[in-house]
């Protein structure tokens, strides 16, 4: 579906059974990541994403909550949005905060993406290199930061 809504050439990592967030919030989740050629604005793209996802049942009530597919845009080559200050505020946040607080625009790169295993597993398959556009970090070196307890939870299924 991705390539035909983006008409884009994806490649996409193996699929993974990742832990599900925030921890204890439910069965566990099948994580994979996708690069595309996109020229496109990061808002279409998300768009298409979110119609992607409201055509596999998803809907949008609790922050977190359990659901059927969610599409994440985590990053777009080295663009920053809005801007670094308001990228950093949100990476800023407590768990507690981030649990119950959702941004009104699109923040790129996904300000806890270096938090998160279950996002960089998958994509260091696919874009290692890929360097954080604020923190210079590649995506192996921000897998390699993360608890080897935390990675070895995740396991390819495909």
């Amino acid at each position: 579906m991705l390539t035909e809504r983006t008409g884009a050439r994806v490649q996409a990592s193996r699929l993974y059974r990742t832990p599900a967030f925030p921890p204890g919030s439910g069965p566990d989740f099948v994580n994979a990541a996708a690069a595309l050629d996109w020229t496109g604005s990061p808002e279409d793209l998300l768009a298409i994403l979110h119609g992607i996802e409201t055509d596999f049942g998803r809907t949008r009530s609790t922050r977190w909550e359990a659901r059927k597919m969610d599409l994440d845009l985590i990053a777009l080559g080295d663009r920053v949005l809005p801007d670094a200050a308001t990228q950093q505020a949100w990476a800023d946040l407590t768990p507690e905060r981030a649990a119950v607080e959702t941004p009104t625009q699109l923040i790129l790169p996904h300000p806890r993406m270096a938090e998160r295993s279950f996002v960089l597993v998958p994509l260091a398959e696919i874009a290692p290199d890929w360097r954080h556009p604020l923190t210079g970090d590649s995506v192996a070196e921000m897998l390699a930061a993360r608890p080897g307890a935390e990675r070895a939870e995740i396991w390819p299924i495909s």
